[in-house]
């Protein structure tokens, strides 16, 4: 048996066992009995003339063919929903898949931005993920989405990234901070001040820890969190000061509870990117997205 002779069911079948490295899981996803996917995996083994998986205890890992496979049905499926796609807009429809997934800091406005294109494009089906860097880097490697919202580019990795809007970052106290009412603070005055800081890999914590670096202060870590709500909840009761995304704090900042500190070199001027492999097919779909992205953005900013 050749490997022309596999079948789209068992490529579909074999892609999702591989996303999850799990048999289980995937019938679960595909709606099918184990069994009945465990047969379709062992057709195409033999199709291919060599194993897919290596079963280690109760975990399965893939095999040198099998690592090649997966990269090949991504290539095929990918195609096959750009050409459906290609073929609706030819027909004058709007069908098709969009999967975006962004960072826990962007949920103040991508979701919104996500809307008002769904609202515009009612015939899409879309997903949203809100992670943190390391997940969403993870996906990347995967190819489980289609487009990445990121606040910083991987640099080990071969991708496309096009900034959207900007995404300056500040220093944030409680309203009463001794500090919040001072002006022209030079990095050096914030030595010996506590911070509460985003998780390690945190690309907003990678960049302050960057800035104060160069300026010779190592930060006086207090407390590290995943989220930024626990951060500003931790800000707000005066634990420490952080630095954050201005996009995440506009509702603390009107309300009076957060204030921004005045250091000198801040804001620091960065800006989001749309991310996705270098090599994707980008659909015709997550080309309109990205356009209305950067419409929106210019328009309105990202606040």
């Amino acid at each position: 048996m050749s490997i022309r002779h596999a079948t789209l069911h068992q490529l579909r079948i074999f892609a999702a066992v591989a996303r999850h490295m799990s048999f289980a899981r995937a019938a679960e996803e595909l709606h099918l009995t184990p069994p009945a996917l465990s047969i379709q995996v062992r057709q195409l083994a033999e199709a291919v003339g060599q194993p897919l998986f290596d079963q280690i205890g109760k975990k399965i890992y893939l095999t040198a063919a099998g690592e090649a496979l997966t990269s090949a049905c991504q290539d095929v499926l990918d195609r096959l929903e750009y050409f459906t796609q290609e073929l609706a807009a030819l027909q004058g429809l709007e069908k098709g898949s969009l999967r975006v997934a962004t960072l826990s800091t962007t949920k103040y406005f991508i979701p919104r931005l996500l809307g008002g294109f769904c609202a515009e494009h009612p015939g899409v089906d879309t997903a949203l993920f809100i992670g943190n860097r390391e997940t969403l880097l993870e996906r990347l490697v995967h190819n489980q989405d289609d487009l990445y919202i990121l606040g910083q580019p991987p640099e080990h990795m071969n991708v496309v990234a096009e900034a959207f809007a900007d995404n300056p970052l500040v220093v944030v106290s409680r309203s009463d901070h001794p500090l919040a009412s001072e002006k022209d603070l030079e990095p050096s005055r914030l030595r010996d001040v506590s911070f509460i800081l985003r998780e390690r890999g945190s690309g907003t914590r990678l960049a302050a820890e960057k800035f104060f670096g160069r300026h010779g202060v190592t930060l006086k870590t207090r407390m590290e969190f995943g989220s930024n709500e626990a951060v500003k909840q931790s800000v707000a009761g005066g634990l420490g000061i952080t630095v954050l995304s201005a996009s995440t704090i506009c509702a603390e900042l009107a309300s009076g509870e957060l204030a921004v500190l005045d250091v000198c070199g801040f804001p620091l001027e960065r800006k989001w990117y749309a991310v996705y492999p270098a090599g994707k097919q980008i659909s015709p779909i997550v080309k309109a997205f990205m356009e209305y992205l950067f419409a929106a953005s210019t328009h309105h900013g990202s606040g």
